[in-house]
C-alpha cells in the first residue's frame, strides 16, 4: 500500500530537509526536482548544489513537472520537491500569466495530479509552500497563483496518509 506524505510550511522552514529525513533509510529514492534550470542564476545554482550535496549518492534524479507518469508507475519511492515550483512552472507552460482565462488548463492539471497522487502505487513524499498566510497580492496573476496553490495543497492534503507542518526546522503532524 502506498504511503503519501505532504510536508507544508513557509519558505526556508526546513521542509526539504524534513522530507529527506523521512526517506533517509531508503536507498533507491527518485528525487523529483520541479524547479527547472535557471542556469544563469548563481543564487539558484547554489541552492540546487546544497540540495544535491545533502542527498545520498544512491538516489536518482528526475528534473520535470510531468509528475503524473511518475506517480502512476510502480517505481521507487518519490521525493517531489516541490509542488509550489510545479504550479509556477505549470502556469508558465499553459501561458496563464499573460491570459488569466487559461486558468481552467491549470485546474485540469491540478485535478490530474491529485488523481495520480490518490492512486499512486508507490511511496511518495512531497514538499509544498503554504503561501496563503501572508498579505493579499496586489495583482490578479499573483492572487490567482495564491488561490491555486491553496487549492492544490488542500486537494493533495486530503488525499494524503500523513500531512506535516514544518516551521523553523521543526516538523509537526497535522490531523
Amino acid at each position: 500500500m502506498a504511503d503519501r506524505t505532504l510536508l507544508l510550511g513557509g519558505a526556508r522552514s526546513g521542509k526539504s530537509m524534513a522530507a529527506e529525513r523521512l526517506l533517509a533509510d531508503v536507498p533507491d529514492v527518485l528525487y523529483v526536482a520541479t524547479g527547472g534550470d535557471d542556469s544563469g542564476d548563481a543564487e539558484w545554482a547554489e541552492r540546487v548544489a546544497k540540495h544535491q550535496a545533502r542527498r545520498p549518492a544512491t538516489w536518482g534524479l528526475a528534473e520535470t513537472i510531468e509528475l503524473v507518469p511518475l506517480l502512476e508507475s510502480a517505481g521507487p519511492p518519490l521525493l517531489i520537491d516541490c509542488l509550489t515550483l510545479w504550479l509556477s512552472r505549470t502556469m508558465d507552460a499553459v501561458g496563464v500569466w499573460s491570459d488569466l482565462s487559461r486558468t481552467d488548463l491549470v485546474e485540469q492539471r491540478i485535478t490530474a495530479l491529485a488523481d495520480a497522487w490518490s492512486a499512486t502505487p508507490c511511496r511518495v513524499v512531497a514538499v509544498s509552500n503554504d503561501v496563503g498566510s501572508g498579505i493579499v497580492p496586489a495583482d490578479p496573476g499573483t492572487r490567482l497563483f495564491r488561490d491555486l496553490m491553496g487549492r492544490l495543497n488542500t486537494t493533495i492534503s486530503l488525499a494524503s496518509d500523513q500531512v506535516l507542518w514544518t516551521v523553523a526546522g521543526r516538523t509537526l503532524p497535522l490531523t
